[in-house]
């Protein structure tokens, strides 16, 4: 994975193209409205730009990636870099045929609306009719086959159909009531009460599945806004309604084709079901009865009676919404039931015999001892088992909150928020405090009996003082310091401060925006040349990855990577910057001159079984001599992986791939474990340089004597004074890297900075 050296809560806003195709529907809608357009010409100039736009991402969703582009300018999706296997392969290949499926959805919508004023007035109730005919079934086939579907247990089909049960009563009656007084055309009658019941199916799903799936859930609300629409153009066609009439469905099918896509967009990136996220309750029972209450409403102010159906099919709104009470209520019960039994069962085990004040309060106590409190600290306590084998079960819990009770002092409250962690409210200061939690840290980690043997626990402390501010505000603060800690490595107690909070807020935002960036093509590749120091020739250049993320601003590597090795994401991201090192040395070669390409990888890159089969791939895939590419590790990583290490570098070297160890420390470990690693370079940093502290010789001597002897080649990083190049210089280095040198710059300044010297092979 790329390094380099340090150079000196929102949203993501619609991309640019969205915007402006949205303007210009409603410029046109505008001009419709005011009779500059005829009404169905404006609908169809209206949706035309979203529908193009739409079908144009949802093609190349659908398509096989060619080789990877250069980096896009607009937010438009880029193709991963290498073809996905297994069951992400198999996931892709679904997304793909769902995007085709929903792009002749999208097609099939935008057809019938540029149709319309085409066609003869008699005509456009039959296209539309067709319109309707074809997009559903299309759409139901996508949606159904979306990837990350999981099987709804019986009660939550139960809660499921119950909502689009009362959803889709409203949504009948409010077209019953609304729909002008007299005999109804058969059309409309089937497109109101169709459109109702599909509405409710997929409003209901997009609702289930926002925080699940969001992808899913956008393609729902798409296919909802889209067949809304077109069963709206059906009704008002049937009506025989005028031509601006027929405006009120370019913003339904405008925003249907955007949203459509953007959800497919989001499922081909790859996004994880999230689990545990229960959607919230409102829409579900408060929706239906909104929707017929206002419908209703209007129907009592324009025509002032109800006939018999329509008290009937009102009053069918209730059913529903009596059983999502009661399914709602049994749930909360079922919940209490079970805090209920666990909290019984921890107090039993913690032992009857104690006063009932010792015994850890839950978290509606500890408010209520905060909201009383003027002064102190809060301690957030979370526990992780010390391994695979760990367990989190009662007894282990009943141990821990002994051993909190017993550390804390007589005056201290002792809570249990969730399953695995609790809280130490103490009236001690926040030196005390902190104190304290080195304390509950030490006694936390004494081996717990349980039965069939002993369980290790790991603990992480956060500490907020209380100063007598917002209960709510002290247990956020303290839980982001509990947050701070498990990021720094468990086992520690972390200080609250505003600085931290900061930090935690920047890093939620790059964990939310990072997955997906390499389809979207937000990230790039910078190069820093490589200079033989004798005559400061260019011989090689060094890929550093940036990540331009239009939320976040440019994301330099430190930051970077540690975020993609928590998600996961390091395999995904170094296979980009492979093949687009590789494609960028090609194009360098073709011009005549030979340099070498180095790569950044990490211990845990080189770890997987096909890291050096990929590395093959890559550099057939562009006809790229295997001695041009230098694959980099960091010499402080390779200690853990060591024997993996050695591996793959060993297959690396019999492909022809040079290789070599970066940040090399000159310490008497590193020396040890240079003869085992098979590598062709040494990079070592300024530091070695300059005199040692003793007087002795600079180190640069004897790591390039060491270096010499075992036939590597030393190349001497982050200088930044003619000092530095000429010290490394003596001390036999041939090679040099640094600003004084060359900064990092985009292929193209580095390109044109190269013909200022002559393609000399190296």
């Amino acid at each position: 994975m790329p390094v380099t050296h340090p150079a000196a809560g929102t949203r993501s806003r619609p991309p640019l193209p969205d915007l402006a195709v949205s303007l210009a529907g409603a410029l046109f809608v505008l001009a419709g409205a005011a009779g500059l357009v005829p009404g169905p010409a404006a609908v169809a100039l209206a949706v035309a730009g979203g529908c193009a736009l739409a079908c144009v991402r949802l093609a190349w969703l659908a398509g096989a990636p060619p080789a990877p582009p250069d980096p896009p300018t607009s937010p438009e999706p880029s193709a991963p870099a290498t073809p996905p296997t297994g069951r992400r392969a198999r996931r892709v290949a679904l997304s793909r045929r769902v995007a085709g499926i929903l792009d002749v959805a999208v097609l099939a919508a935008g057809l019938t609306v540029a149709v319309l004023p085409l066609s003869e007035p008699a005509h456009r109730l039959p296209v539309a009719l067709a319109g309707l005919a074809v997009t559903a079934p299309l759409y139901a086939v996508a949606l159904l086959r979306l990837p990350g579907r999981s099987r709804l247990s019986a009660r939550e089909r139960l809660r499921r159909g119950v909502d689009v049960a009362g959803l889709g009563v409203s949504l009948v009656f409010a077209g019953w009531v609304l729909l002008p007084p007299g005999p109804v055309p058969p059309a409309a009658r089937a497109a109101s009460v169709g459109g109702a019941l599909a509405l409710a199916v997929l409003l209901v799903a997009a609702l289930a599945e926002r925080r699940r799936r969001p992808g899913a859930a956008r393609c729902h609300t798409g296919a909802a806004a889209t067949l809304g629409g077109l069963a709206l153009l059906v009704v008002l066609l049937a009506y025989a309604a005028p031509d601006r009439a027929v405006l009120a469905v370019a913003p339904l099918l405008l925003a249907g084709a955007l949203v459509t896509a953007a959800g497919a967009r989001r499922t081909a990136a790859g996004e994880r079901p999230r689990t545990g996220a229960a959607p919230a309750p409102w829409p579900g029972l408060t929706a239906p009865a909104g929707i017929a209450a206002l419908a209703a409403g209007q129907h009592l102010w324009t025509v002032g009676e109800f006939t018999a159906p329509a008290i009937a099919l009102g009053l069918s709104v209730i059913p529903p919404m009596v059983v999502r009470e009661v399914l709602a209520a049994a749930d909360q019960r079922r919940r209490a039931e079970r805090l209920a039994a666990s909290e019984a069962r921890l107090r039993h085990l913690v032992g009857d015999d104690r006063p009932a004040a010792a015994a850890p309060v839950d978290r509606a106590g500890l408010v209520r001892a905060l909201d009383r409190r003027a002064g102190g600290a809060l301690l957030v306590v979370d526990l992780h088992g010390a391994d695979e084998t760990a367990v989190l079960d009662a007894p282990v819990l009943a141990e821990v909150a002994h051993r909190l009770r017993a550390g804390a002092g007589p005056h201290d409250v002792v809570a249990r928020l969730t399953d695995t962690e609790f809280a130490v409210l103490t009236d001690v200061g926040p030196v005390l405090a902190y104190a304290l939690g080195t304390r509950l840290l030490v006694a936390l980690a004494e081996p717990c009996p349980r039965p069939g043997g002993a369980s290790r626990i790991r603990a992480s402390v956060g500490l907020a003082e209380t100063t007598g501010g917002d209960p709510e505000d002290v247990l956020r603060q303290a839980d982001l310091a509990r947050r701070r800690a498990v990021q720094l490595g468990r086992d520690r107690v972390e200080w609250y401060d505003a600085y931290l909070e900061e930090q935690l807020v920047r890093r939620l935002d790059l964990e939310r925006e990072l997955p997906g960036a390499v389809a979207r093509g937000e990230l790039d590749l910078v190069y820093q040349p490589v200079l033989a120091l004798a005559d400061r020739l260019p011989v090689g250049t060094e890929a550093l990855l940036r990540w331009r993320s239009p939320v976040l601003g440019t994301v330099l590597p430190e930051e970077l990577l540690p975020v993609a090795a928590d998600l996961d994401l390091l395999g995904e991201l170094g296979r980009w910057v492979l093949d687009r090192a590789c494609r960028q040395l090609a194009d360098w070669s073709e011009g005549g001159r030979e340099l070498w390409m180095a790569v950044n990888v990490t211990p845990r890159e080189l770890a997987a079984p096909d890291f050096v089969a990929r590395t093959a791939t890559a550099l057939a895939a562009y006809d790229v001599p295997p001695e041009r590419l230098v694959v980099e590790v960091a010499e402080p990583a390779v200690a853990a992986e060591l024997s993996t290490v050695v591996a793959r570098l060993a297959g690396l070297r019999s492909l022809g791939v040079r290789t070599a160890l970066d940040d090399f420390r000159a310490e008497h470990a590193s020396l040890a474990q240079l003869r085992r690693l098979p590598i062709d370079l040494l990079k070592v940093g300024p530091h070695l340089v300059g005199p040692s502290a003793d007087g002795q010789r600079p180190l640069i001597d004897v790591v390039a004597n060491l270096g010499d002897r075992l036939g590597l080649e030393v190349v001497v990083e982050g200088l930044e004074s003619d000092a530095q190049v000429a010290g490394a210089r003596r001390a036999g280095c041939h090679y040099g890297q640094g600003f004084v040198l060359a900064r990092p710059a985009p292929a193209e300044r580095v390109e044109a900075w190269f013909e200022e010297f002559p393609s000399t092979p190296r």
